[in-house]
């Protein structure tokens, strides 16, 4: 027993002091300015972070509404030199503002098929040889004008005005027979289309078979400013004859920047020019008009930040 009794004793021993050590190592943790540090570093990683996904997000949707900015101003010229080319000295431009233009558009050509009085016979649009004798950009319906072309030894050369009155499409047979040599029997025996105009008028006896004809519509682009309060390019159809009048107008592109009579800031500027190159007025006479310059300023409601400078797709 006497033995025993120093083994439990230096025993009790060890425990304790393994007992005092657990408990020194369970016992310790972080220190309030040690958890105040960890959260200060954190939030700095975190906001530096957020600031830069913001960043970021506004540059690409900034270089969106850039590209979608120049898409529309190149969509824009791509309308008008269309139907500014397209134009020819006959058809004259109606309106030279500095922020409109009225004009009379090609939309179609064809050519004679037959003549039956008011009744006018087209072939269809392609042949089965592949041959393309009539082709639309728009199909032409009452009020649009038909020229035709005449060819005379005493009147000259010249195109002849007529309105439509009426548009269709009507069998082949009956607008553009085989015999006419416009058509071929197996396209009629096929069951083909081809086209039939009815003109307010009857043609001239100079007007026959073959003479080509081409197809304008009377509109007017311009520059206006819209019920949200932005500023687009917009296209009305006006009357081809009689007083002068337009529908309602249609966006076609936009934004733009605002009207202004400043033409360095204006959001959408004509300017007309003569076969000399000079500048001509808004009463100038349209058959002078030789050349036309359009200049287009698109708007952009998102800022881009570059380099430190925060500016408009428009600027």
């Amino acid at each position: 027993p006497t033995s025993f009794e120093p083994r439990c004793r230096a025993h009790r021993e060890r425990s304790a002091s393994f007992h005092q050590v657990m408990s020194g190592h369970s016992q310790r943790g972080f220190t309030l300015t040690e958890l105040a540090v960890v959260l200060a570093i954190l939030g700095v990683v975190g906001t530096a972070i957020g600031v830069t996904l913001l960043r970021q997000q506004r540059f690409y949707r900034g270089a969106t509404e850039l590209l979608y900015a120049r898409e529309g101003v190149r969509d824009a010229m791509e309308i008008l030199s269309t139907d500014v080319r397209g134009m020819s000295t006959a058809d004259t431009a109606r309106l030279l503002a500095d922020s409109a233009f009225e004009l009379f558009a090609n939309i179609g050509s064809s050519v004679v098929c037959q003549v039956a009085d008011a009744e006018i016979g087209l072939p269809g649009v392609v042949s089965p040889r592949g041959n393309t004798l009539t082709a639309f950009l728009a199909q032409p319906d009452t009020g649009d004008l038909a020229l035709f072309f005449r060819d005379s030894m005493d009147a000259g050369s010249h195109w002849e005005r007529h309105r439509i009155v009426g548009f269709s499409s009507r069998s082949l047979a009956a607008a553009c027979p085989a015999s006419t040599g416009f058509a071929e029997a197996a396209a009629v025996d096929a069951g083909a289309t081809g086209f039939l105009i009815t003109l307010s008028t009857p043609l001239s006896g100079q007007v026959g078979r073959g003479a080509p004809v081409r197809f304008i519509r009377h509109g007017r682009y311009s520059l206006y400013r819209a019920a949200d309060g932005d500023w687009y390019l917009g296209y009305r159809r006006c009357n081809a004859v009689g007083p002068p009048a337009c529908g309602a107008i249609q966006p076609l592109s936009g934004p733009y920047r605002a009207y202004s009579v400043n033409a360095s800031s204006t959001g959408l500027l004509f300017e007309y020019f003569d076969d000399l190159g000079a500048r001509l007025g808004a009463g100038s006479s349209p058959l002078t008009l030789a050349r036309l310059d359009i200049s287009a300023r698109a708007e952009s409601r998102q800022r881009i930040t570059i380099e430190g400078r925060a500016w408009l797709p428009g600027d």
